[in-house]
């Protein structure tokens, strides 16, 4: 059985309406990091791409940011 490396991550560039909504993504990068799960992602430095992202890469955990032309 394989086991899971990195996982792909898209969702919004903006933060939403509600604090839950950062909130979550915050909590999914420090769930990635304690797996030991790295981050593939729109590549997006703003809103909940960018909140999931920050938090990974703060953390120590593998970020890579994929922005099509």
């Amino acid at each position: 059985m394989n086991e899971l490396t990195k996982i792909c991550v898209f969702c919004g560039a903006s933060i939403g309406t509600q604090a839950i909504y950062q909130q979550t993504a915050q909590a999914l990068g420090m769930e990635l990091v304690q797996r030991g799960i790295g981050l593939v992602y729109g590549g997006g430095s703003v809103g909940l791409m960018g909140a999931v992202a920050s938090t990974v890469a703060m953390n120590g955990g593998q970020v890579i940011g994929v922005i099509p032309r």
